[in-house]
């Protein structure tokens, strides 16, 4: 029995490694690169920062005639854009038939007046997910032209680099973008190409300047974040099995580097000052090369690689274990309610006070909650200047958020809300994060309900920042505390930098040796059997392999 479960550990081992070499090679070396490679989806501090001067002037339309007289246009806009596939051939309005979705009220769910290509528009998100642009002059739908999506574009780059004079050049309009996640609801995209190897994506639904990055940036993502991720398949169109086939590596990875592990402690036996502890004097159970540097990789490093492999497993959400992390348009829609308050309904754009134009505001965003309503002047930098029209606060009352998440759960009053100064371990930046884009101080609110829910509220626009339950608090230590290693005095760099790079380079260092290692077991296991009898007959050595360089 225990030389059959000795045969079935190697055995497991050797021929996952023979399969998973140049895959785990890869995907440390990917990994490496994903480090150090710059995120190029916008987030919301690069918007503003790029965007332009907004100047708001009289005359111009409110949100409540906008959105009152574009009933059809709405209509006819959302039936297009669910009639044109998305990425993997499916279309929009396929994919809702297939998941069928609780019907949700039609209502404004987020407005921002701001200006693109020169032109004043209100942004509008409503709460079935469906973006709009319409004009602040007139109240037409806009679609951005690929002329406008030069002017934004050139903008961009005179706010980026104000000295330099880009020559730009427009490549195409694309449905779909790989490199794009979760922006269906933004199609189409302009891609604008700079003088120097630049790239932009802009929504013509928006405006919205989404995707920005130089030559070596797209250079990083293809080296990393596309190989690591399976994007390969998205781009011969198999997309579809892309998160199966992430599901079976990763899997399959886990077992392999637990195996190994096991091989390894079983096979170790320490020789304290430099005692021979193996045949021939040796203090180590290899004599080749390659084996050598397998086994003392794989045994200091083996433990993080596995911590790696699970965690990527885990990352595929295997059975559902996990609850999702996105707020559901449903749950989103609750939480708003159904009322459009008349404030917000009326309010008509005019020049800004002093103060505000000396902050250089770029966006006006009106946020609600039930009957309650935050207008917000956004600056260039981030601030977020409060409006306070009449019946406008500067910002959402302890009671609105309440209500709002009574809304959300129906949790009445079995939920205790807390303010919170500083980041925790649920509710913290990316490294290439700032505050605008996780603001503070927060509103955490903890549920007395049997998931153990906490959501983070932004108190000054009423934005859910993060729901996660008890499920979804162990996802975050499985997934993103195994696999980036964000927690504690870990995640200030440089010390992150210095713990990853150490791992890193062991994990590439096991994924070379398995690659050596696994060409020598198949070249042994389908060598020619004539050459094979031969070099017996002659007395040469076969090919070493794990098990017999392991023998004593």
């Amino acid at each position: 029995m225990k030389k059959s479960l000795n045969w079935l550990l190697y055995e497991t081992h050797r021929w996952l490694g023979v399969v998973l070499a140049l895959f785990m090679f890869v995907w440390f070396a990917s990994g490496l690169s994903i480090m150090y490679t710059t995120p190029m989806t916008q987030t919301k501090a690069q918007q503003l920062a790029h965007a332009e001067t907004l100047e708001p002037q009289s005359g111009w339309l409110s949100l409540g005639e906008v959105w009152a007289n574009s009933v059809g246009p709405r209509q006819a806009a959302v039936a297009k854009l669910k009639a044109t596939p998305v990425t993997g051939g499916e279309t929009m309005a396929a994919a809702a038939k297939a998941k069928p979705a609780e019907e949700l009220p039609l209502n404004i769910a987020d407005a921002r007046l701001v200006r693109a290509a020169g032109e004043p528009l209100w942004l509008i998100e409503d709460t079935q997910g469906n973006r709009f642009a319409f004009s602040a002059v007139d109240g037409t739908l806009r679609e951005i032209s690929a002329e406008q999506a030069l002017q934004i574009a050139r903008h961009w780059f005179a706010a980026e680099q104000p000295e330099r004079d880009v020559k730009l050049s427009y490549l195409e309009s694309v449905d779909n973008s790989i490199i794009l996640r979760n922006q269906d609801a933004l199609r189409p995209f302009h891609k604008i190409a700079g003088d120097g190897g630049e790239e932009l994506l802009i929504s013509a639904r928006t405006g919205e300047v989404l995707h920005a990055s130089t030559r070596f940036n797209r250079g990083l993502y293809w080296v990393g974040n596309w190989i690591h991720l399976f994007k390969p398949l998205e781009a011969i169109g198999l997309g579809h099995i892309r998160h199966d086939v992430q599901l079976w590596s990763g899997l399959a990875a886990t077992i392999a580097c637990i195996t190994g592990l096991i091989i390894g402690w079983l096979r170790w036996r320490p020789g304290f000052g430099g005692k021979p502890t193996y045949s021939q004097g040796r203090t180590q159970p290899y004599r080749e090369f390659w084996f050598k540097w397998h086994f003392w990789t794989g045994l200091i490093g083996g433990t993080v690689a596995l911590g790696w492999s699970l965690s990527g497993f885990i990352d595929t959400n295997p059975g559902k274990l996990f609850s999702e992390g996105n707020i559901a348009k449903a749950e989103a829609s609750r939480y708003l309610g159904g009322e459009l308050p008349t404030a917000m309904f009326d309010w008509r754009p005019g020049p800004l006070p002093e103060i505000a134009r000396r902050a250089d505001i770029v966006e006006i965003n009106w946020r609600r909650l039930g009957g309650d309503t935050v207008l917000l002047a956004n600056a260039r930098d981030g601030q977020r200047l409060p409006q306070t029209p009449d019946g406008v606060g500067p910002r959402f009352s302890e009671a609105a958020l309440a209500a709002a998440l009574q809304r959300l759960d129906g949790a009445g009053d079995s939920v205790e809300l807390a303010v919170l100064e500083d980041y925790d371990s649920y509710y913290y930046p990316r490294h290439h994060q700032t505050q605008v884009d996780k603001p503070l101080p927060v509103v955490l609110a903890q549920f007395r309900d049997q998931a153990g829910t906490r959501v983070y509220l932004d108190p000054q626009d009423g934005r859910i920042l993060a729901k996660l339950d008890s499920s979804r608090r162990l996802y975050r230590w499985l997934y993103s505390g195994l696999h980036h290693w964000d927690f504690g005095w870990l995640y200030y760099r440089p010390i992150w930098d210095v713990w990853m790079l150490t791992w890193v380079g062991f994990g590439v260092v096991l994924g070379a040796s398995s690659l050596v290692i696994g060409w020598k077991r198949l070249k042994k296991t389908f060598a020619p059997k004539k050459r094979r009898s031969a070099a017996v007959q002659a007395g040469a050595p076969l090919p070493a392999t794990l098990a017999t360089e392991a023998a004593d």
